[in-house]
């Protein structure tokens, strides 16, 4: 089956994953949690890509992002993957295939689904038992949107901003939305939607989307179209 196209509307929030080839490890040390970081840094600055919530795992990436500029994205994961993989390469002496081909992207209706992102990604390392608290994970952003740790990766998405009327009520608002895990559906609604490549939404922000972009947001349904008549023997 042929993919589909990737969509990336200015200014429109997407949730990336970037795996690792056969869910290989891609983060061997802190070093190289670190040398992502600043890449990841200096790339989204170059395209312009709102960097708002990530977490680094040892064997894959997600990142809570909006594009404002075309095609930014697709720029900023193509340049950092390529220097990564020069880097990672050199650092092991090794030669094979890093990542597992295309990053996987969905687009994120803000309004309803924007801050579940956001607590989806950061509960990352909670959810695979890595640490009970996700205060207690460097490599992901929590400290900084729940506990106001300095980062210049960091651009706080309007939504998260109006959280409080300051940065104390801001994240004492964003900790309180910590205190529940996601919901099993909801966290297979997210993955479904990323896996595919559709947005996750509304039925009315997808069909906004598809009219903008002329592409399919939700997954076809299955079995015969309406009116199909087997031919009679």
């Amino acid at each position: 089956m042929a993919r589909l196209p990737r969509v990336s509307p200015i200014g429109v929030p997407q949730h990336i994953i970037k795996r690792g080839n056969n869910h290989q490890v891609c983060f061997a040390s802190e070093q190289d949690f670190a040398a992502y970081a600043g890449w990841l840094k200096d790339y989204s600055s170059k395209f312009e890509v709102a960097i708002h919530a990530w977490v680094f795992m040892t064997n894959h990436v997600h990142l809570l992002c909006t594009p404002l500029n075309h095609n930014a994205i697709s720029q900023m994961m193509q340049g950092l993957g390529r220097q990564y993989v020069r880097y990672f390469n050199h650092s092991y002496k090794r030669t094979v295939t890093l990542w597992e081909g295309r990053y996987k992207s969905c687009l994120v209706q803000e309004e309803e689904y924007l801050l579940q992102l956001y607590r989806y990604i950061e509960h990352n390392p909670v959810r695979a038992k890595m640490v009970e608290d996700p205060a207690d994970y460097a490599w992901s952003s929590y400290q900084i949107n729940g506990l106001g740790k300095e980062s210049s990766l960091c651009t706080p998405h309007s939504l998260y901003i109006s959280l409080g009327k300051d940065e104390d009520d801001r994240q004492c608002a964003y900790r309180d939305l910590f205190k529940h895990y996601v919901d099993n559906k909801l966290i297979t609604n997210i993955r479904d939607s990323v896996n595919r490549g559709m947005a996750i939404g509304s039925e009315q922000f997808k069909r906004e989307i598809e009219l903008l972009t002329g592409r399919r947001m939700q997954p076809k349904k299955r079995g015969r179209p309406l009116g199909w008549k087997k031919d009679e023997v």
